[in-house]
């Protein structure tokens, strides 16, 4: 058994077999979580959830790339939403604090900081990012009063989202994973010293992370596809999907010198563990 633990199947890329798509991953005996990235995502991945007894879960979050702050343009991807909003999302506590309250949202996420899109002057820089640290405090908030833990994405920010956990677990005891960790050791080091997981998917096909692979414990490690992104190069394919976790956790098992069954065993516990999945 395998948990993809990051899937975007409420997303466009699966509107015409979507069905199909989650009857082949239960048929391999593989589950996933279906994580929102805005308001219409998150509703979408409740709803798909909704419709199976077991094996399909969601998370529901803001992503800090659909923010609006007015100073930048937000990227369209015609992939994902049915109803992008083109100038962003303002975040509403108590319309995401409605969703995530069903029994099957596993998570709050994926939420966090995203400096890749940026304004070009100074100053209007350091509002973007403020925005974007107001709101992942808001949704901390949520994920405490809830007791949810909190799929966290990060792109050029690992200082800043590693100040903000500091302050924050300093408050009280903040679960959560670092989804599709593409950092340096230094930076894995900080996020295990917290008591974080790394998440780990098709991107380590491209980047060369398997250095911070053998270095990260394997109670600490989740594996995910973050679908339809980062399709492992095996399939050949532009579309990836959650039956094809089984590269990411075979790579995973070559650099840990371990056995297939070995390292799904121990990332299948690790995400019923965060995520209280049953």
């Amino acid at each position: 058994m395998l948990i993809d633990t990051h899937s975007h199947l409420n997303f466009n890329a699966y509107n015409n077999d979507l069905e199909d798509v989650i009857k082949r991953s239960l048929d391999n005996d593989i589950w996933m979580i279906n994580v929102g990235s805005q308001y219409s995502t998150c509703q979408k991945a409740i709803e798909i959830s909704q419709k199976y007894s077991q094996g399909v879960y969601a998370a529901v979050g803001l992503h800090p790339i659909h923010l609006e702050t007015n100073l930048v343009k937000i990227k369209e991807d015609m992939e994902e939403a049915q109803q992008f909003q083109a100038k962003g999302e303002v975040f509403d506590y108590d319309k995401y604090k409605s969703l995530a309250k069903n029994e099957k949202v596993k998570a709050i996420g994926e939420v966090g900081l995203d400096y890749y899109y940026k304004p070009k002057t100074t100053a209007r820089k350091k509002i973007f990012k403020e925005k974007q640290r107001e709101v992942l405090i808001q949704e901390i908030s949520l994920a405490r009063e809830l007791d949810l833990p909190v799929i966290f994405h990060c792109r050029m920010a690992h200082q800043d989202l590693l100040e903000i956990l500091k302050v924050q677990l300093s408050k009280f005891n903040l679960k959560g994973v670092i989804h599709c960790f593409t950092g340096n050791w230094q930076e894995a080091e900080k996020y295990l010293e917290m008591g974080f997981f790394l998440g780990f998917n098709g991107i380590i096909f491209k980047l060369n992370l398997d250095e911070i692979i053998k270095k990260t414990p394997l109670d600490k490690i989740l594996i995910e596809t973050d679908c339809p992104y980062l399709t492992p190069p095996a399939m050949g394919t532009k579309r990836n999907e959650p039956v094809y976790i089984k590269y990411v956790a075979e790579k995973i098992a070559q650099l840990k010198n371990l056995k297939l069954e070995e390292m799904a065993e121990k990332t299948t516990d690790n995400a019923k563990e965060l995520f209280a999945i049953q």
